[in-house]
């Protein structure tokens, strides 16, 4: 079994989503008493989200490189960014150290066109549904046509992940706006909505909807355990 390199902290809460991910999916796998072979980094997301806020990429991608590097040496060998948001920084991480980083935007398009999944709508931060770093490369390298919420609802996606679940605060009224904000992507003509920060499926999964979520924390994760796994 290879060892998962699992860079987290942004939030823990997600992170400890992704560490349970990992070992279910070994455990799946393999039976008896297996479990994941993980190598983990967590950084204070504190530190990150003022950083977010200032808008100083660069400083952030000098971070994680250098937690990256550390897992490596660590013996990892891939690389996961537990966190959809901090992919913008993901080509710098990357080339930072010598093993795969297995991108979570990747993993999820792959899935969408497995699917047969075409025009989807994207949840996350404002970072990941404004900037096109995420938008791109599903609509790059998978030809899915991305839909986000208008930017009065993108203002309400942002604030709940920041100030509820990344908080670990699970509101039932937030859940019924994001529940409201799905609905209204799926009017738009999404075919499927992506769960596009690590943190939303905290919050809402399949059961709550008809509409088909993907859980970009569960695709990321079973990306992973599937490479952990190959021969």
């Amino acid at each position: 079994m290879k060892t998962i390199g699992l860079l987290g902290g942004m939030s823990w809460e997600s992170t400890e989503s992704y560490f349970r991910a990992l070992n279910t999916g070994i455990k799946a796998s393999l039976g008896g008493l297996h479990s994941a072979r993980v190598v983990m980094v967590s950084v204070d997301f504190a530190e990150i989200e003022v950083l977010q806020r200032q808008g100083d990429w660069e400083a952030m991608a000098s971070i994680l490189a250098r937690e990256a590097r550390r897992i490596e040496a660590a013996g990892a060998d891939m690389l996961l960014i537990a966190t959809n948001t901090m992919h913008k920084v993901a080509p710098e991480v990357a080339d930072a150290i010598d093993i795969p980083l297995l991108h979570i935007a990747d993993a999820t398009g792959e899935r969408l066109v497995a699917d047969g999944m075409r025009r989807i709508g994207l949840l996350g931060t404002r970072f990941t549904m404004e900037q096109d770093f995420y938008k791109a490369r599903l609509t790059e390298r998978f030809g899915i046509e991305v839909l986000v919420p208008e930017e009065e609802q993108r203002q309400r996606v942002h604030r709940v992940i920041y100030e509820e679940l990344c908080q670990g605060r699970i509101e039932p009224r937030s859940k019924t706006e994001y529940l409201e904000i799905i609905e209204s992507l799926r009017e738009r003509g999404a075919e499927a909505v992506i769960l596009g920060c690590t943190e939303i499926a905290l919050l809402v999964n399949q059961t709550d909807t008809q509409v088909p979520l993907y859980d970009t924390t569960a695709i990321h994760a079973g990306s992973a355990v599937a490479m952990a796994l190959e021969p």
